[in-house]
């Protein structure tokens, strides 16, 4: 048989298995529990798999920071380190789970990741899958995300990663399966679909589609976004699949179909290669109905097949070099290490009065907050398990000096008011030298629709403030003088109010995996320096938010927000002190050539520390609405305490294109500012003492290219 000959072009081997398939085999690759064809020697195959952040579900495997946690290290070669880390333990957990006849969900090479929709409101319960509100950031995350996970053997996938939800999907979880996006051609172009269009080019083998609608059409069948811009605008050659019971949500809730065949039928005529759900089931009686032919199949399958073959699942195991990857890779040593890494990268400084950090030798120190001995803050949402997973308090009691006395107190649950007149807590807080407070949101207040088990709206957060009782928690504390640690968890921006003032020195820690707790300590005793930034901003007010349901980007984000925030994007400190200077550019004109840009980024601080450099682009008056501030490149250097490094970036033209209301991206003549920053540069930044920006003014003159 053709198809089993390795040494044959694949188009030929795609084409000679399909001939040999009937109908109804055909039909059943086409569903996620996909049916084995025993006469030809093919096993069943379940396409779902998840690596949000390590291989999930399906038992051991090492647990990297949540995918906001690892945008916060703003450092795409680490998440690509990470992603062939876990495509690594993919291929041994599938090899020896095949070995023992185990084929079902969550054993596969066919990954449901990385998650590359834009985080666009803090509302959303789901966010902390992402990298973050900024399409740049995103698409480079993804990029190395998806590199890593399929690796880069000329004929073989180490895995087949899945960019999603394709497209324009960010909440509210509770409408997803009725909702319609409504968006414009602008925000389409320059903010849901950018990073798409990256991973696609980064030849990514799959894309999901996503439950709502857009702009009318479900997205799992949608004429425009998957015909005309995925298919022929860019040329996506792989394989794409609905999320799981979206094709059923056509006639049940969307009401765009009549029933289950008319929305099977929908769906493979509009591209949709891949069912996640059971409606497919019904291609036989759609076939027979006269709604669907056998060919209309065709070309579904040919993409499905395309996958197996790469994936190397019809080759002899000697000839598919993945297939040696033994279980010893398994949240192995290197792997752990790995995860310490990204977690300490990953948190975020937002506030360090008088220097309380890191802790020296403190008499006495009162850990608060049941986060602090909690397992789920470490772990966010679609995570594996790990025997090597430490909580803030294991952290920190591996820190503490013998001398120094340490005690625990539950003191409050983040998802429940404290009722209990008995809580002695802020009593042995005052006789404490210092209280480390674990408080912010948890699993169980926010996460995907069923997940989050203490949230009443499905996942969401309608308020994104912070529990009120946390900050009264908070309060009784100061009002007893006592020296507050704030250890903030949460996936997503949290409108803080009062507790930025309550807490002394406040870190941002996301959902930090494995490692997370022996992170956050080593950070806190000086071990190593906090080096992350923020990839969302943290709003001062819910006022400053448009509607949640309202998918217009304008006032939302860094680059279109009208207010200023608490803390803006790509914010974050660290244990000493940059300074910019001697910014230089090979010109000031914009044209074919690139820009080269030139910073000295000096360590003026008694530390060694690293910092983020953030390359920014403002348009001085754009001739149409733009946004006011844009990401276009970033670098994480590494400085010795009284060294300086040169910062070098090469900026061409497509950076300077804005998007035209009709979509096309543009390059307008003009002045555009160039600014190299160390966070969103602005009013606020400049209050919490980020260094100065420096900046630059390039044009594009009338009738340049």
């Amino acid at each position: 048989m053709l198809f089993r000959d390795s040494q044959a072009p694949l188009v030929d081997r795609i084409e000679d298995l399909l001939g040999r398939l009937t109908m109804e085999e055909k039909a059943g690759i086409m569903q996620h529990e996909a049916k084995g064809v025993p006469r030809l020697g093919i096993p069943d195959y379940n396409w779902w798999n998840e690596a949000l952040h390590g291989v999930a579900r399906s038992g051991r495997a090492t647990v990297f920071p949540q995918a906001i946690g690892m945008a916060a290290t703003f450092d795409p070669d680490l998440v690509g380190k990470i992603a062939t880390a876990i495509a690594d333990e993919g291929r041994a957990i599938h090899h020896e789970a095949a070995r023992h006849g185990q084929r079902g969900q969550y054993f596969g090479l066919t990954f449901w990741s990385p998650n590359i929709n834009i985080f666009r409101d803090p509302r959303w319960g789901r966010g902390q899958e992402t990298y973050g509100e900024d399409p740049v950031l995103t698409a480079r995350m993804g990029t190395m995300f998806v590199r890593g996970l399929q690796g880069d053997h000329p004929k073989y996938l180490k895995t087949a990663a899945c960019a999603k939800h394709y497209a324009v999907h960010s909440g509210p979880e509770k409408l997803r399966h009725t909702f319609d996006a409504k968006v414009s051609d602008f925000d389409l172009w320059d903010t849901y679909l950018p990073a798409f269009q990256a991973l696609v080019e980064a030849g990514v083998e799959a894309i999901m589609g996503a439950y709502n609608r857009t702009n009318g059409e479900p997205c799992c069948a949608h004429s425009v976004l998957i015909g005309d811009v995925l298919r022929r605008q860019w040329g996506f050659e792989g394989h794409f699949l609905s999320d799981c019971w979206a094709i059923r949500d056509f006639h049940q809730t969307h009401g765009i179909s009549n029933g289950p065949l008319e929305a099977c039928a929908l769906a493979i005529h509009q591209g949709c290669d891949l069912n996640c759900g059971n409606t497919y089931a019904l291609i036989p009686e759609a076939i027979k109905e006269g709604l669907l032919t056998e060919e209309d199949l065709d070309p579904c399958v040919r993409r499905l097949l395309r996958t197996w073959f790469r994936l190397g699942l019809f080759d002899p195991a000697e000839e598919v070099p993945f297939t040696s990857i033994g279980p010893e890779v398994i949240n192995c040593e290197q792997h752990r290490k790995l995860a310490l890494e990204t977690a300490e990268k990953s948190l975020v400084l937002l506030k360090n009065e008088g220097g309380l950090l890191p802790l020296r030798k403190e008499r006495s120190i009162l850990v608060v907050g049941t986060p602090a001995a909690n397992l789920d803050v470490m772990l966010g949402n679609y995570y594996g398990v790990s025997s090597h997973v430490t909580t803030l308090l294991e952290g920190i009691t591996r820190q503490v000096p013998v001398e120094t006395q340490l005690q625990y107190r539950a003191g409050f649950r983040p998802e429940l008011s404290n009722n209990n007149p008995m809580d002695y807590t802020p009593v042995d807080a005052e006789n404490s030298s210092v209280t480390i407070v674990a408080f912010g949101l948890t699993p169980w207040l926010e996460g995907e629709e069923g997940e989050a088990l203490a949230s009443d709206v499905k996942g969401d957060r309608p308020d994104p403030g912070l529990p009120g009782h946390q900050i009264e928690y908070l309060r009784t504390l100061k009002e007893r003088k006592c020296r507050i640690v704030g250890v903030l968890f949460g996936g997503s921006p949290i409108v803080l109010g009062d507790a930025v003032d309550l807490c002394d020195a406040l870190l941002w820690v996301g959902y930090p995996g494995e490692a997370g707790g022996e992170a956050i300590a080593r950070v806190l005793f000086g071990k190593v320096a906090p080096s992350g930034k923020l990839p969302f901003t943290l709003y001062r007010h819910i006022d400053d938010l448009p509607p949640f349901d309202d998918y217009r980007m304008r006032g939302r984000t860094y680059r279109f927000l009208e207010t200023e925030p608490n803390f803006p994007f790509g914010f974050g400190r660290t244990y000493t002190t940059f300074k910019l200077e001697g910014l230089t550019l090979s010109t000031d004109l914009i044209g074919h050539d690139p820009i080269g840009v030139s910073v000295n980024l000096a360590n003026t601080g008694p530390n060694d520390g690293e910092e983020v450099v953030q390359l920014y682009v403002r348009a001085r008056k754009p001739p149409f609405h733009a946004p006011r501030i844009a990401l276009k490149d970033f670098k994480r250097v590494p400085v010795p305490s009284g060294q300086s490094r040169e910062v070098r970036f090469s900026i061409d033209q497509e950076a300077f294109k804005l998007v035209a209301p009709d979509g096309n991206r543009v390059l307008a003549p003009g002045e555009y500012e160039l600014i190299l920053a160390t966070s969103a540069p602005g009013p606020r930044a400049e209050d919490l003492g980020v260094p100065p920006i420096q900046s630059a003014t390039v044009r594009v003159e009338t009738g340049s290219p």
